[in-house]
């Protein structure tokens, strides 16, 4: 089971369509995509049309091509939900809602190691940007 990260704390899942691969959507017709971190930026525009929620995978809290992906979604227009899977951990909250995630999705596992009172301390990933302190 796994446990949704939000801005409020943790929550359950509501996401009922279901997620397919890019090369998988097509035979499926689901409202959801799923696409691993070494996925080529390139084909982003493909892949986002006619998707009402992308799931990017993060396997290793070491790998952070998930927040380039992330970032890149954004930049192209995605406007739909946009949610960080896999081993994300609550010190990278901010960076993933900075590059444009909603959401994070992680295994209950790690809920119970990093509570949800950690994730709230890195809620307010607004007010502490490196960039804004710098700019005055």
């Amino acid at each position: 089971m796994s446990v949704i990260v939000t801005d409020a704390g943790f929550a359950h899942d509501d996401w009922n369509y279901g997620f397919a691969l890019s090369d998988e959507r097509a035979a499926n017709d689901t409202r959801g995509l799923h696409l691993p971190s070494d996925t080529d930026p390139a084909v982003l525009p493909q892949l986002m049309i006619g998707v009402d929620m992308i799931r990017i995978d993060f396997p290793s809290f070491a790998d952070g091509r998930g927040f380039t992906l992330g970032r890149q979604l954004r930049l192209l227009g995605y406007q739909g939900r946009l949610r960080a899977h896999g081993h994300v951990i609550s010190d990278q909250y901010a960076m993933a809602r900075r590059s444009g995630f909603d959401e994070v999705e992680i295994s209950e596992d790690l809920s119970l190691r990093q509570p949800e009172k950690e994730w709230l301390s890195r809620a307010d990933w607004q007010a502490y940007d490196y960039r804004s302190r710098l700019t005055g």
